[in-house]
């Protein structure tokens, strides 16, 4: 099974940027959807972007237009690039690849945003 690893987490001001970025052991070239979600504490987990095997991209409505999800086959890598950052986007966030129903996840990274 392909393993994933992300990057990139850390402390921010608001209005800051980061990059997350989500590694994985194998190719993720076959992979027809790759997504971020985040988990707050005692909260659900909730989808933040996904992109397509063709590139095709959805946003959760509370990161339009401040987020940017993209993959790089080549380097078998996912990214999250988190522009405008809110103290509300505080919280651990996830990549997750899928092979039809075969799913990996990563451990996750913290992202802390200041106000």
């Amino acid at each position: 099974q392909v393993q994933l690893v992300e990057s990139g987490g850390g402390l921010v001001q608001a209005g800051g940027s980061l990059r997350l970025s989500c590694a994985a052991s194998g190719s993720i070239f076959s992979a027809n959807a790759m997504h971020w979600y985040r988990q707050a504490p005692g909260k659900q987990r909730e989808l933040v972007a996904t992109i397509t095997s063709i590139g095709s991209t959805n946003y959760a409505d509370s990161v339009k237009g401040r987020f940017t999800i993209s993959r790089d086959n080549a380097k078998n890598t996912l990214y999250l690039q988190m522009n405008s950052l809110k103290p509300e986007d505080t919280t651990v966030y996830y990549c997750r690849a899928d092979w039809g129903l075969r799913r990996s996840w990563g451990q996750g990274t913290q992202v802390t945003v200041s106000s």
